[in-house]
């Protein structure tokens, strides 16, 4: 039963990423914190792992047929995003898990607000 309740939460987040843009972070490490008693430090691993190709490859294949794609800032952005990625990922496992649980509630709430008022 387990295994069906991850790949319903990948559908669900799958779902999710292919129409916000977005999916791992909202909806997947909470997801795997509250839902199956991951640690906030597996939560945010696990949901890492999922996201490497061609999990996202599949949905920006059909953003970019579509001519939603800029590749030349999205190049670019990864680039970045892989060293970022290593550092970022050091530093959270120097984090205690509380405490990043804080963080990371505390970046989405933010994030929501600036979403919801400001647009």
């Amino acid at each position: 039963m387990a295994q069906l309740s991850y790949i319903l939460l990948g559908l669900a987040a799958g779902t999710f990423s292919g129409f916000m843009g977005l999916g791992g972070g909202i909806l997947l490490a909470p997801a795997l914190v509250y839902i199956f008693g991951l640690t906030q430090h597996q939560a945010q691993g696990t949901s890492l792992v999922v996201m490497v190709p061609p999990i996202t490859l599949l949905a920006a294949i059909k953003y970019y047929h579509s001519g939603n794609v800029r590749l030349d800032i999205a190049i670019l952005i990864a680039l970045g995003f892989i060293a970022g990625g290593v550092v970022g990922a050091t530093m959270a496992n120097w984090v205690p898990d509380a405490l990043l649980k804080k963080i990371f509630g505390l970046i989405l709430l933010l994030v929501g607000i600036k979403m919801f008022v400001f647009t």
